[in-house]
């Protein structure tokens, strides 16, 4: 029987700023954005100082380099009256990967969220990430059928 690996997960600091900088510069990458490591740095660090939105750090252990990430945005939930949470964002950077680290944040999260109260954890991912849709599905998340979701860009 595998043994299942255990993470240190903590909330972002200010003094996370620069690593998360730069698993949220990958990140961005991987979605194809051109990456801008200051301006990832900058991005990350505005909003662990603001507090609206969390950054939950993955570590094997406490003083070793961050694994991954996961970053939760509040919402409602009109109809229940109660909170949600969005998973806006989720990575591993490749010396993570295929150990657990994507679960263990997923499971964090989870957490998170019950102990808020919130009615339920929503997530959105590309089409074609069909590792990370695999990883949902194990975990028990449900793909959307009931809603058709519109977009409309706005300049800037």
């Amino acid at each position: 029987m595998k043994k299942e690996r255990t993470y240190d997960i903590q909330p972002a600091l200010l003094t996370d700023v620069v690593e998360l900088g730069g698993l949220f510069d990958a990140y961005r990458v991987f979605y194809g954005a051109e990456s801008s490591l200051q301006r990832a740095e900058a991005f990350v660090h505005g909003l662990i100082t603001q507090r609206k939105t969390h950054f939950f750090v993955a570590r094997e252990a406490e003083a070793l380099p961050a694994l991954g990430f996961v970053h939760l945005m509040p919402s409602i939930s009109t109809v229940a009256m109660r909170p949600i949470w969005l998973l806006e964002d989720l990575y591993v950077a490749p010396a993570g990967r295929r150990k657990g680290v994507a679960t263990a944040l997923l499971a964090h999260a989870e957490g998170f969220a019950r102990e808020t109260g919130a009615e339920r954890l929503t997530l959105a991912t590309a089409h074609d990430n069909r590792s990370a849709q695999s990883l949902y599905k194990r975990m028990g998340y449900v793909k959307e059928e009931h809603f058709w979701y519109y977009h409309r860009m706005l300049a800037t």
